[in-house]
């Protein structure tokens, strides 16, 4: 009976310990909030050139992430979901409701958000003029922070061929990546237009098939890997 109070007592200790010993974990979206305005994250768009970064307008005061367990935190101006306390701040050239943070993460080193206050996302697929691409660029996305591309498409045919396999992608709803001998590798393409904000998309090889997200998960032709480089995909 000493032995059963005993450890009555032990699940006692240890439910009151777990109960005063809960953290709340927020997932955050990406987001930076500048002179009373909420920016989110263009997911599918960078930076064409360093020439569209306008002046700076200040810096993030507070990273939320990991610092904030509070379900009911009120953001503030200045905040930031995953930017460090000193990251700059930029206007973009040509979009008064768009705002670029410096980022190591990104493609030329920027992240770029955009106000759903006052514009809508206009950087899908759908959107995309493909008539105006001209060039297009391919990142292993595991190397995104030492900027290595590994191809880069400029030939007016060698580009209409890359956005014809697109075009030609098949929409595949079920689509299940094959996982045998471990997790595809995975990239980005970026497309340039011409505008100060070029597309960008993920691009999947799961070492059989090529495949992306336009709207649903697609496959692609293996005509894809003339455009990888010089070295195999790996995975």
């Amino acid at each position: 009976m000493r032995k059963l109070i005993s450890l009555f007592l032990l699940v006692i200790i240890f439910l009151v310990g777990c109960g005063t010993s809960q953290h709340t974990v927020i997932d955050w979206v990406d987001f930076v909030k500048w002179d009373g305005t909420m920016y989110d994250g263009i997911y599918s768009g960078v930076i064409s050139d360093e020439k569209y970064i306008g002046e700076k307008l200040g810096e993030v005061k507070f990273r939320v992430a990991d610092n904030v367990s509070d379900p009911e935190y009120k953001v503030k101006n200045g905040d930031a979901a995953f930017h460090e306390k000193g990251t700059d701040l930029f206007k973009v050239k040509g979009y008064s409701h768009v705002i670029a943070v410096r980022s190591t993460r990104a493609i030329h080193k920027y992240q770029l958000y955009y106000s759903r206050e006052h514009t809508k996302y206009n950087w899908g697929y759908k959107n995309l003029p493909l008539e105006k691409v001209n060039i297009i660029e391919i990142y292993q996305a595991a190397t995104i922070e030492e900027n290595e591309r590994i191809s880069e498409i400029n030939e007016p045919d060698k580009v209409s061929r890359f956005l014809e396999i697109l075009r030609n992608s098949q929409g595949s709803p079920n689509f299940e990546p094959n996982t045998e001998n471990g997790d595809p590798t995975y990239y980005k393409m970026v497309l340039y237009t011409g505008e100060p904000i070029a597309y960008m998309f993920d691009l999947m090889y799961d070492g059989k098939t090529y495949y992306w997200y336009p709207a649903e998960p697609a496959t692609l032709s293996n005509d894809m890997q003339t455009f990888m480089g010089d070295s195999p995909p790996t995975q």
